[in-house]
């Protein structure tokens, strides 16, 4: 779909594939999540894939979960295997109720109960009110909305007894960004469906949270221009940390969300956007 282009050398991360790949010689890196199955929807590159990554080296089996892209989830999941980690790719389209149900059936047959899920699957298109279109509409909300619900709601049924952890990937555009009105409706939905959720799953020890990341440099932000504009100067002037975010730096606050550390919170939402709000 897009070309190379060089990697941004970040420190945290350069260390979390070290330490990944460590796995086989020394056990787990960091066991905090060791006996866990965890199910990351939309996990074959960016920021579902390094969250993947960061999830398995802390100990947890992981389902990589695809859409389309095929070849990148298997290149994780061996990625992760041969760190001596545990994952397994599994498609679905989870913007299609028909192809819910034997994702988390096949997760659980392979892996076990879940205890971690992360609904990261997501979708944006910008653009001014002018062209706003049902077609528009539908195709955002049924993947970030619609798809996150349904996933949810399957994943629950065969959810650890123990209890465990859900956390929705949202965005800081749920405070309503310009252009992006439908893409921005979506997030502010997630961050409520979040506090709704973390109410209504409480009392099974399921705690729910939202990560709401910045900008962040994906193949998705490469292939949409984003990197090298005018438009990431602009954010990162208005970031106080001054600069735009790694894939990383939403894995380890999704892990932290994942893991007993983060045991008595429940209908948050963290800002990971290096201190800017939008």
């Amino acid at each position: 779909m897009m070309g190379t282009y060089p990697a941004f050398r970040h420190p945290t991360f350069d260390s979390r594939r070290s330490k990944l790949s460590s796995l086989q010689n020394n056990g787990a890196a960091n066991s905090s999540l060791q006996g866990k199955v965890a199910l990351v929807t939309g996990a074959s590159k960016g920021i579902g894939a390094a969250i993947a990554r960061e999830l398995a080296a802390r100990g947890a089996a992981v389902a990589v979960n695809y859409s389309g892209s095929k070849a990148a989830a298997e290149k994780l999941v061996a990625e992760i295997q041969s760190a001596g980690g545990k994952a397994i790719a599994v498609q679905a389209n989870v913007a299609d109720p028909d192809s819910i149900g034997p994702l988390i059936q096949t997760v659980v047959t392979k892996l076990g109960p879940i205890g971690i899920l992360v609904n990261n699957a997501g979708v944006y298109e910008f653009g001014p009110i002018e062209a706003v279109t049902p077609e528009h509409f539908h195709k955002q909300f049924d993947l970030n909305v619609l798809g996150l619900l349904l996933t949810t709601q399957a994943a629950l049924k065969h959810f650890d007894p123990a209890g465990g952890s859900i956390v929705n990937i949202s965005s800081v555009a749920a405070g309503g960004i310009g252009s992006a009105s439908v893409y921005s409706a979506t997030k502010g939905a997630l961050d409520s469906i979040t506090v709704a959720l973390s109410k209504e799953l409480g009392p099974r020890q399921i705690r729910v949270n939202s990560i709401n990341p910045g900008m962040i440099e994906t193949e998705g932000v490469h292939a949409a221009g984003f990197i090298g504009s005018d438009f990431q100067k602009q954010i990162e002037h208005e970031t106080p940390l001054g600069r735009i975010g790694q894939p990383q730096d939403v894995a380890t606050a999704v892990a932290f969300l994942a893991s007993t550390d983060s045991g008595w919170l429940s209908g948050q939402t963290i800002h990971a956007a290096g201190g800017n709000r939008v």
